[in-house]
């Protein structure tokens, strides 16, 4: 500033000038790296690791938690006691009888009177059909009219098989005015089916052909992911003893499976070239049950063939820039690859963490399913003619004695659907919406559960002066006590806040559903912002909270405080964060694409019956895409849970490498806890881009001290 002012600065104003100058940057470099990066940790000679003389921390939190969760339980004693499922798996009949229960165990369908009516608008407010509704053994496989059946025994007999009540002697006006039997009878399949709902029946003939083909492939789904399970074992065996090559070797068989795809896909699309009917569009095409309509189509090739493109461009561009930190982060791997070799129980600890989790999942959809199952049956007036009563509710047993029946002779009480106005109906929403949040605080606790877990087991390992003989004999089980016991309230108050910021995303997702079809512009653009802004939000809080988890698991101390202490720690190490340990999380992720990617091409072939080898002992399926989709969202999960194992590994390390650098100077007195190869790893190429730390803070005080007396 000073070079561009040159001669046209008075000699006063430039001393001023150069006096403020440095004032400012005496300010920065005093007190930017304590006030916006906290004060680094002192030298402590009793430091050991993991604190073992620790008591319990955010005990206000641990209450409240023990409180909701029992509150949670009352929720669902509450739910089964009114709540009935069957009032969705099963039809209901005009007297609100489930249709293949109970007496009408042999009468498994529904079947209605007259299904014209079923074409009325007011179907569609009251899901409901102002006709009568009968439970029926099979549906009609004969054409006939009453008048037509009345004449004739055996017709009559079985013509009375669709009616209310055995009509007796009745006549014909008389059983149609009383609406004891329907006018006549169609030979159809199915009974409960609507014209305007028949893509709700086609998706339930999908539904049983999805679930069919998982009853006959269930036994080779479990056999695929068991090979899933054994191929990410070996990565990480392998990984354990020679990590460099394979991390290198991963890296190339990730590019090779995305080229190989990118291949079979356009084999596929030039082969599609000249057959009839391949070059129509998609939208033209609309949606089919059949998913393998679509791999008829060139289009269908042609998406395929651009995604894997862009996501082969996108790694080899990533991997073009990364390739140096890409070596420094083999370094770590190796190190983590010998700090999960000391724990080896880690590897088996997310079986437990997903044996939490579904219990958690299975709770709530168990209780959200009693919930939305816990109204009562609720009838109305229906008639074919106008009726003050018209929609009233009405009570079956009294109905033919009531003004509503002399009122409208021609009127009928019908169940009309499932409600209630007591209330435990009236609050039912709010119950709803504790079951969600709870799941949600729940699953965020047991996910918790098991970063603090290995954060601890890892930690054990770093600082212990002579690796492994100083580590506890059972670290994993020593930390998992630490954290139930001591940090119960830090894990449930990390859970809450993720919890609370997750189901304002769910708020905000069904105000996006309500508002599909306004026209406030504003208002859609302003929700968008803030579902972006939530999302942004959550993945802070989720990093936030796991470097949080570890400091907790190796000081003890509140969740606050951690996370605070966890934040500046980062902060004054931010280079390396960037460089080093999201380019291990690039690379676990690679791993894990392809374990997914070589389970995944040997189920396409397996399941799709493209390879002669394989064509006698794949089942027959009707959708043969239902497995192969399967498998490989179940290997995702296999190998992420053994490379989450991985991730927490590098994530403890690294920050106990940061908090090592920072206590010790690697002299006698002062020796770092770290290896030697660590130290060389973590420190090579990232220092120069530090913020100062405390050392270099008063050096450079020191110089500016000299410059202003000057």
């Amino acid at each position: 500033m000073l070079c561009l002012l040159g001669k046209h600065c008075p000699k006063h104003v430039c001393e001023w000038f150069s006096l403020l100058t440095v004032l400012v940057q005496w300010y920065l470099i005093s007190f930017s790296p304590v006030v916006l990066t906290g004060e680094p940790k002192k030298f402590d000679p009793d430091f050991k690791g993991p604190i073992q003389n620790r008591g319990c921390t955010d005990i206000v939190c641990c209450i409240f938690f023990i409180v909701a969760i029992v509150g949670y339980v009352a929720v669902g004693i509450l739910a089964w006691t009114h709540g009935d499922p069957r009032k969705v798996i099963y039809p209901t009949d005009s007297m609100g009888l489930y249709c293949g229960q109970g007496k009408l165990e042999k009468q498994p369908l529904l079947f209605y009177f007259n299904m014209m009516k079923c074409a009325s608008p007011m179907v569609l407010l009251e899901f409901q059909c102002p006709t009568p509704q009968v439970c029926v053994e099979k549906c009609p496989d004969r054409t006939m009219t009453l008048v037509t059946a009345v004449g004739k025994t055996q017709d009559w007999e079985y013509y009375k098989s669709y009616c209310r009540a055995d009509p007796g002697t009745k006549s014909v006006p008389q059983i149609l005015q009383e609406k004891l039997c329907p006018a006549y009878l169609i030979s159809s399949k199915p009974c409960k089916a609507f014209v305007f709902i028949n893509a709700i029946f086609t998706g339930r003939q999908v539904a049983m052909k999805i679930f069919e083909d998982y009853t006959k492939s269930w036994y080779w789904i479990l056999i695929c992911l068991l090979i899933a399970v054994v191929v990410s074992l070996i990565f990480i065996v392998l990984l354990r003893y020679l990590a460099g090559i394979m991390v290198w070797v991963m890296i190339v068989m990730v590019i090779a499976v995305f080229a190989y795809g990118i291949v079979h896909c356009s084999i596929k699309y030039v082969n599609l070239k000249d057959t009839p009917g391949a070059n129509i569009t998609l939208q033209q095409l609309g949606f089919q049950p059949d998913f393998s309509v679509y791999l008829h189509i060139r289009q269908t090739w042609l998406a395929f063939i651009i995604i894997l493109a862009i996501l082969e461009v996108i790694i080899i561009i990533v991997l073009i820039f990364l390739r140096n930190r890409i070596r420094i982060a083999v370094e770590l791997m190796k190190e983590a690859s010998r700090a999960v070799g000391y724990v080896m129980s880690s590897l088996f600890y997310p079986i437990f963490t997903f044996f939490l989790l579904t219990i958690v999942i299975a709770y709530w959809g168990v209780t959200a399913v009693f919930l939305s199952t816990s109204s009562e049956p609720v009838y109305k007036v229906f008639n074919e003619t106008v009726c003050p009563h018209a929609r009233e509710t009405c009570i079956p047993e009294n109905f033919t004695l009531s003004n509503m029946k002399r009122d409208c002779p021609r009127s009928e009480c019908l169940f009309a659907f499932y409600g209630g106005e007591t209330p435990y109906h009236k609050y039912l929403i709010f119950l709803q919406f504790y079951n969600v949040f709870l799941f949600f605080w729940c699953a965020n606790f047991v996910t918790a559960l098991g970063q603090m877990t290995l954060a601890g087991a890892f930690a054990s390992y770093y600082w212990a002066p002579n690796k492994p003989n100083d580590m506890p004999a059972f670290p994993l089980c020593a930390s998992l006590g630490r954290s139930l016991r001591y940090h119960t309230g830090s894990l449930a108050f990390g859970s809450l806040i993720l919890a609370i910021v997750q189901i304002i995303r769910v708020l905000l997702e069904y105000i996006d559903h309500k508002l599909k079809g306004a026209e406030n512009k504003f208002a859609k653009f302003l929700l968008c912002c803030l579902k972006c802004c939530f999302w942004c939000l959550e993945k802070f809080i989720k990093f936030m909270n796991r470097n949080a988890y570890i400091m907790v698991a190796i000081y003890g101390k509140n969740f606050c405080r951690s996370a605070r202490d966890a934040f500046f720690l980062l902060m004054r190490n931010v280079i390396r964060v960037v460089v080093l340990d999201k380019v291990t999380d690039f690379i676990l992720f690679l791993g894990k694409l392809l374990i997914v990617g070589l389970v995944g091409i040997f189920a396409f072939f397996f399941f799709s019956g493209h390879t002669d080898a394989f064509k006698g002992a794949a089942p027959s399926l009707h959708y043969y895409w239902v497995p192969i989709l399967t498998v490989l969202v179940g290997s995702y999960l296999i190998a992420h849970g053994f490379f989450s194992v991985y991730a927490m590994c590098v994530d403890t390390l690294f920050l106990c490498f940061c908090e090592d650098l920072e206590r010790n100077d690697g002299s006698a007195t002062r020796p770092y806890y770290m290896t030697t190869e660590l130290r060389d790893i973590l420190m090579k190429g990232t220092d120069a881009a530090q913020t100062p730390t405390s050392r270099d803070v008063a050096m450079q005080l020191t110089a500016l001290d000299k410059t202003m007396e000057n």
